[in-house]
């Protein structure tokens, strides 16, 4: 017999037996236990761990300038440069949204600079290979998106959607299976460009661009992963902003750098995700960035590339940060295969799985 939500203690573990997989109950919620983590330790990686893909993107600001379809990859646990992933995208474009399984990644719409409404996946743990996947059906073609995930769904909130802007539409997918997007529920408000990462349960979305007001948007909201539905307000950022990019382990999500004009930012914030509330500054990025390529393990985020202060090129840059603590991001090493903005980035560790 079940007790009622008001009678189980903080910490109680159970088995779902629906999901197949072990929980516990905190903050008035039961959240997933991670059992597992990624170590993939192949002759491409120079240390075991969990693995980072970036895929897509454009070379210069102009938008239609250099749309690439490159795919490179870095060890998260190491430091150092990135390697070519041995293939490209089916269809080169830019501002395209990505999501992850411990074994698979799947990468969502972007821009050619038209929007497009392909979808592609690779084999994380492998090279050389390049998949088309479906469509993302409900969202007809839409960049500057929010793509997220945990072991099982992944989830894109829609972007910019030409000629109306930005919706506020978000669509699902079953990782292991291919095909279209299913409807997932509403936002609340219709920005593009913001950032969004979280754990098993639970996503933090943050941030974002009104269009044609060119307004930055400073709301945090949250989205149950698992269920179907529209989001629910958390907290605040620390700087309203756009173009940010997120990461998360199993208990924060980190996001860094974006834009408010007149300016890029440096500035790297992170929310409790088990909460509600503000966010906390974190510390800074070495060089101030937007639209820059991020993903992380459950331990380490990562900012690779993007366009950086001072003259808003795309810059090879990699910084990194421990995410369990506060403090700027270190340098991690260098994009050597392709110098990219707006990419698709996922992981086979992130604090989804």
């Amino acid at each position: 017999m079940s007790l009622p939500p008001s009678e189980v203690p903080q910490g109680a573990i159970r088995f779902n037996t629906d999901s197949q997989r072990l929980e516990f109950y905190a903050q008035g919620e039961w959240w997933v236990m991670s059992t597992d983590t990624p170590n993939l330790g192949t002759s491409g990686d120079s240390t075991p761990g969990a693995r980072m893909i970036v895929a897509g993107g454009n070379n210069y600001q102009a938008p239609s300038a250099d749309v690439h379809g490159e795919i490179q990859y870095l060890n998260i646990a190491s430091t150092g440069n990135s390697v070519d992933f041995g293939t490209n995208l089916t269809q080169s474009r830019r501002r395209l949204g990505g999501m992850a399984s411990s074994t698979r990644g799947v990468f969502s719409g972007g821009a050619t600079p038209s929007s497009v409404t392909t979808q592609d996946f690779v084999e994380i743990a492998s090279t050389g290979t390049c998949t088309a996947w479906g469509d993302s059906a409900t969202v007809a073609g839409t960049s500057d998106g929010m793509a997220f995930s945990n072991s099982t769904r992944g989830i894109v909130k829609s972007g910019y959607v030409a000629p109306t802007g930005a919706t506020g539409t978000m669509d699902y997918i079953t990782i292991a299976s291919a095909g279209n997007t299913q409807d997932f529920g509403d936002l609340s408000k219709h920005g593009d460009a913001g950032g969004v990462a979280g754990n098993s349960t639970r996503a933090l979305m943050a941030g974002g661009l009104v269009q044609p007001t060119t307004t930055a948007i400073n709301d945090i909201s949250f989205v149950t992963i698992p269920t179907l539905g529209d989001n629910v307000p958390f907290g605040e950022l620390t700087v309203a902003r756009w173009s940010l990019t997120a990461c998360a382990s199993r208990t924060r999500t980190v996001w860094g750098g974006g834009a408010s004009t007149p300016s890029q930012l440096n500035v790297i914030d992170f929310g409790i995700i088990s909460s509600l509330g503000n966010a906390t500054n974190f510390g800074d990025l070495t060089v101030a960035g937007s639209t820059c390529c991020t993903a992380g393990s459950a331990t380490r985020g990562v900012w690779a590339g993007g366009y950086r202060s001072p003259n808003g090129n795309v810059y090879n840059i990699i910084d990194y940060v421990n995410i369990s603590s506060t403090g700027n991001a270190v340098d991690f090493g260098d994009l050597s295969h392709k110098t990219t903005a707006g990419g698709a980035t996922v992981s086979n560790g992130h604090g989804g799985l």
